[in-house]
């Protein structure tokens, strides 16, 4: 895919929230101010507002800090690559296949396709939330995955607190909620014969400064800057954060299991000891949330007693 370049300079100019003139940014580019009208347009297919004011120029709704692939790369030992634009992080990696090193990163300013569980659309605008995904070969084998996306929930809430976030809970299997609303989702998808490794694509997405007219999300959500009260989010610091986490998580995940992780499970649990219901395809059970058991199932207190779920397609819902 050829880079949008022109676009990118644009953004880079204008992402300092100042008002930028298109005279002046058709001199810098080199290029006319019909020229530089038209990509505007094409920046604002990507979920950018941007403003445009008679006498001054353009300016964005809100300030970014751009991603840098070599800030990141700087801090964590994982191979990192930053796509301006692509499809899919986790689709990126998946097509690589295992010839990657384990613990790649694909970071994507924008997602053209992203997708969540059981195909669902991922709203990707560009440079307002974080869509980060790693490659990572579990030499156990496939079998072994089991619970991986609690564990990783685990790890990104706990990266979350160590730079001072507070507040953000799990929803099991794999989101993280902020009063109980969806802050981020994670997926994680493999591949692998039996008796050999598997290659996992484990990617998640992170609202971060959406904003409240985006009508393509059909559930209540959260931006992290409702969390910390503050708009200007330096992606690039938590990134680093989320791709140092993951790494230790998931080695102490080949070493130990989920033994290590029930407890910290447990500690984050958005709807432990609240009503809930489990929805598994038609049927539906009404219960108790008593958290995680040893192998990564939800425990449900019903009327027959304390009982695990577990299964892909198993979503929890707070009971009304």
């Amino acid at each position: 895919m050829k880079k949008p370049e022109i676009k990118l300079k644009l953004l880079s100019t204008l992402a300092d929230g100042a008002f930028h003139s298109g005279e002046h940014l058709g001199e810098q580019l080199g290029i006319s101010r019909a020229a530089i009208s038209k990509h505007i347009k094409g920046i604002q297919e990507w979920g950018i507002d941007i403003f445009r004011v008679q006498g001054k120029g353009y300016q964005l709704a809100h300030p970014i800090i751009m991603l840098d692939e070599s800030r990141i790369q700087a801090q964590v030992n994982n191979p990192v690559e930053v796509h301006p634009v692509i499809g899919s992080t986790n689709q990126y990696l998946l097509d690589q296949g295992g010839a990657l090193q384990s613990g790649t990163v694909c970071i994507a300013e924008y997602q053209q396709n992203g997708r969540g569980r059981r195909g669902r659309h991922w709203v990707s605008p560009f440079g307002s939330n974080l869509y980060l995904s790693m490659y990572w070969r579990l030499e156990a084998g496939m079998a072994a995955a089991m619970g991986l996306s609690l564990v990783v929930g685990v790890a990104m809430v706990e990266a979350l607190e160590q730079i001072g976030v507070e507040g953000i809970k799990l929803k099991w299997p794999n989101d993280l909620y902020y009063q109980d609303r969806k802050l981020a989702g994670i997926l994680v998808e493999m591949s692998g014969q039996a008796g050999g490794a598997a290659n996992l694509v484990i990617g998640m997405g992170m609202n971060l400064s959406m904003q409240d007219n985006d009508s393509a999300i059909d559930q209540p959500w959260a931006s992290l800057s409702q969390v910390i009260g503050n708009d200007l989010i330096d992606r690039n610091k938590l990134a680093v954060a989320f791709i140092q986490a993951l790494d230790t998580s998931l080695k102490d995940y080949e070493l130990r299991g989920m033994q290590d992780f029930v407890e910290r499970w447990n500690r984050l649990d958005n709807f432990i000891g609240r009503k809930v219901r489990l929805i598994m395809g038609p049927n539906e059970v009404e219960g108790v949330e008593r958290g995680i058991d040893a192998h990564g199932g939800v425990l449900l207190e019903t009327s027959e007693g304390v009982k695990s779920f577990i299964g892909g397609e198993i979503s929890l819902r707070k009971s009304e």
